[in-house]
């Protein structure tokens, strides 16, 4: 199973680096931002580096809608997995009208409401977790994970 690592820097990359238990045994494709933080922990790890900032920009949509499409078909992901933010979306929009089966993880720090890239793309995920009973209330076919966070 071929795997595309796609989120921001940040906290998002942090979430995704602690699935490297699920990810890190196969073969897989980081998607990021380029910044200090993520050179150093990826280095030596295949990437390619996103478009940034991603709020409010449209020529950086566009440009990482052309990234994702050059990607997915070059690269051809069995599936697609993000923590998000806004880099998420045209990846996982992309993957999923080309074939590629789409995870979406939501923050930790998200309990009452999706975030804003969650709602976009919830229509084109095969899967949506979540960490919070409440939220998964509020989208019943979403999937709770509960992290051992304050266990």
């Amino acid at each position: 199973m071929k795997i595309l690592l796609v989120c921001s820097s940040g906290g998002h990359f942090k979430a995704l680096q602690q699935l490297a238990g699920f990810w890190g045994r196969h073969p897989h494709l980081w998607i990021t931002f380029r910044t200090p933080t993520t050179e150093t922990a990826l280095a030596g790890e295949p990437v390619q580096w996103a478009h940034s900032p991603t709020n409010r920009n449209l020529p950086n949509l566009l440009r990482n809608l052309a990234l994702a499409l050059q990607v997915i078909r070059s690269e051809r992901p069995d599936v697609i997995v993000s923590t998000g933010a806004g880099v998420a979306v045209p990846f996982l929009l992309l993957g999923k009208l080309l074939g590629c089966k789409t995870v979406f993880i939501e923050s930790v720090t998200r309990i009452e409401t999706l975030s804003l890239s969650a709602r976009l793309i919830r229509p084109f995920l095969d899967i949506l977790y979540v960490h919070w009973p409440q939220l998964q209330r509020r989208y019943p076919r979403a999937e709770l994970v509960q992290s051992k966070v304050g266990a």
